[in-house]
């Protein structure tokens, strides 16, 4: 895939951000853009809303997304020494409830997830990741956590309707909130900028994401669009979360 030269070139990518209301974006002294947060919370930040124990009647636009999925569709364009590569990849991924999570007054329901990638007719693994999917109903903002064992993490977030059937989120280097880490060779010489996702719910309950990220790769112009995408499809229903199956069986779920 062609780099890309500047921010301009690719700011269809980088805005709207659609934040929830209480977000503002800031310009720092470098032209970068950071996201900070007025306080739309109470002035009791301490105590903790009760919320529902059913975490999968509590998804908003995350529920259709809990299940164990596969795909042998995926598509990886990555950085290579002469320019760009393709490979096609098999993922196995598992999204399971948690049970609701609470930041004083702030409330929400999500999604452990885990995901396993291997290119097409190999056995070690091409990618691997960990994280959350949340949802906040307050404010209607959806948040992935992601971690990968290469030292990066990254927390993304956006927002959308309870039954929004496509969303996207972003994550920017330097933000406070929603941002990304690096250990120091990925960040000095695969400088991650930027990562957007976007998630489409199809109608035949299949689901599909398309993520880039933007690096900035020693010793090249411009930027690189990192890009995968793939579609899945459900091979098993979720679990309840400890809470819900308490509530259905009278019972705790086995450890």
């Amino acid at each position: 895939m062609d780099s890309v030269g500047d921010n301009a070139a690719f700011g269809r990518w980088l805005l709207p951000y659609h934040l929830p209301s209480p977000w503002r974006i800031l310009e720092s002294a470098h032209g970068v853009s950071s996201r900070t947060m007025r306080a739309p919370w109470p002035s009791d930040i301490y105590t903790e809303p009760k919320g529902d124990p059913n975490t999968l009647a509590n998804l908003g636009p995350l529920r259709p997304m809990a299940g164990v999925w596969t795909s042998d569709i995926g598509v990886d364009d990555h950085p290579v020494v002469d320019g760009a590569d393709e490979n096609r990849y098999v993922e196995r991924m598992e999204l399971q409830p948690i049970d609701r999570q609470t930041n004083g007054p702030q409330l929400f329901y999500g999604l452990r997830y885990h995901t396993h990638i291997v290119k097409r007719g190999e056995v070690e693994t091409f990618h691997d990741q960990v994280g959350y999917w949340l949802w906040e109903p307050e404010t209607k903002t959806v948040i992935m956590t992601l971690a990968i064992p290469r030292a990066q993490v990254a927390l993304a977030g956006g927002t959308a309707e309870p039954d929004a059937k496509e969303f996207e989120l972003h994550a920017e280097r330097g933000s406070t909130t929603f941002g990304i880490c690096s250990g120091p060779f990925l960040d000095q010489a695969f400088t991650t900028k930027q990562f957007t996702i976007r998630v489409t719910i199809h109608p035949d309950g299949r689901w599909s994401y398309d993520e880039f990220t933007f690096l900035a790769i020693h010793g090249r112009e411009g930027l690189f669009q990192h890009h995968d995408r793939s579609t899945l499809r459900k091979i098993a229903e979720p679990s309840p979360n400890p809470l819900a199956a308490v509530a259905i069986t009278g019972t705790a779920p086995a450890r």
